[in-house]
């Protein structure tokens, strides 16, 4: 068996499920902008995270979406939940939702981090409404 071609293929798929979810024009730029330090890594994060784990049956985006967002806050990664927060939408997950799931964080996580990740939800919002 060629794992090189498994790895491509997981590759692959996971630059499509990327664009879908987080946008082509993005998923394009942050590639563009990659350079032999970051290369590496990027190509983990598109086999394994978007190939791998999003391309598996078992979750519809929308949970995955939820969960992504949930884990974000609670981790306090604020860039990173921003570009969820729109996956998420992209998704089919409300900002009812959304805003559910930031209430449940307060409880389980603590209310800084939920706080923190309402205010970027409420910035990539507006954002979105200007448009």
């Amino acid at each position: 068996m060629d794992m090189s071609q498994d790895s491509d293929a997981r590759f692959q798929a996971g630059l499509e499920i990327r664009r879908e979810v987080l946008g082509k024009e993005h998923v394009d730029r942050s590639l563009a902008n990659v350079d032999a330090f970051a290369a590496p890594l990027q190509r983990l994060v598109t086999e394994y995270c978007w190939g791998e784990v999003w391309g598996r049956p078992g979750l519809e985006r929308k949970t995955r979406s939820m969960l992504n967002l949930a884990m974000l806050s609670a981790l306090n990664r604020t860039h990173e939940f921003k570009l969820h927060v729109r996956g998420a939408l992209q998704n089919g997950v409300t900002r009812e939702e959304i805003q559910e799931v930031l209430l449940q964080v307060a409880i389980y996580c603590g209310v800084p981090a939920s706080l923190e990740s309402s205010r970027a939800a409420q910035e990539v919002f507006k954002e979105l409404d200007a448009k």
